[in-house]
């Protein structure tokens, strides 16, 4: 009992930090005044990263066009957190790998397949990967929850690709909603989770006796 109390308690120690970190950036780079020109040397823009500065590829998804931007962002990730939080409560470290990976993967995803896209910032898409790979998490493990989730993700994020995000929310952030992410992450999200599991299925039966 005392050992899943603290592995829950790390793991929310890492969706703090996190957070803390997003808040951060987002108060440095506030333009009156600004401490730091954050968006200028961290954010995801084609042209930097072809150029060498390939840290772009991660940082990018820490950034937020404005306050409305930053708390959806957060309330998302700290509710899909929580929604599969069996998944990271035993091994919290999985959820820093998971979140790294995704991190650079988004980056890659949208540099290759997405070039016309100059610039980016936001965890929208990280977190639908973060989303899918739950999903696909609750499968395996049994959980037909997670075909629902699986398929409500897909059946979103497809949406978006052919009739775009909402107005609302364009308004909301005051920027284009990137629905090229999405789809990455929700990508990015399946390919980790499949990659997890066979990982994990091979680390499992090659240590038994």
């Amino acid at each position: 009992m005392l050992n899943h109390k603290s592995n829950t308690v790390g793991l929310y120690h890492i969706v703090v930090v996190i957070s803390l970190i997003c808040i951060g950036l987002f108060a440095a780079d506030i333009p009156t005044p600004a401490f730091l020109p954050i968006d200028q040397y961290l954010s995801y823009q084609y042209n930097a990263i072809t150029d060498g500065q390939i840290w772009r590829l991660i940082t990018g998804n820490l950034l937020h066009t404005n306050l409305w931007h930053l708390l959806m962002n957060l309330a998302g990730f700290w509710v899909i957190v929580f929604l599969h939080e069996v998944h990271y409560k035993r091994h919290p470290g999985k959820l820093i790998l998971l979140f790294l990976s995704l991190c650079l993967l988004e980056g890659i995803g949208l540099y290759f397949f997405y070039p016309s896209l100059k610039a980016y910032v936001g965890l929208s898409g990280l977190l639908h990967g973060l989303f899918a790979f739950g999903a696909v998490m609750d499968i395996r493990k049994g959980y037909r929850s997670g075909y629902l989730l699986l398929l409500g993700v897909i059946i979103k994020v497809g949406y978006e690709q052919v009739f775009g995000a909402t107005s609302s929310i364009t308004q909301l952030i005051n920027a284009r909603v990137a629905t090229e992410s999405h789809l990455v992450g929700l990508i990015c999200g399946i390919l980790c989770a499949l990659c997890w599991s066979a990982i994990a299925h091979r680390f499992k039966y090659h240590h038994l006796p």
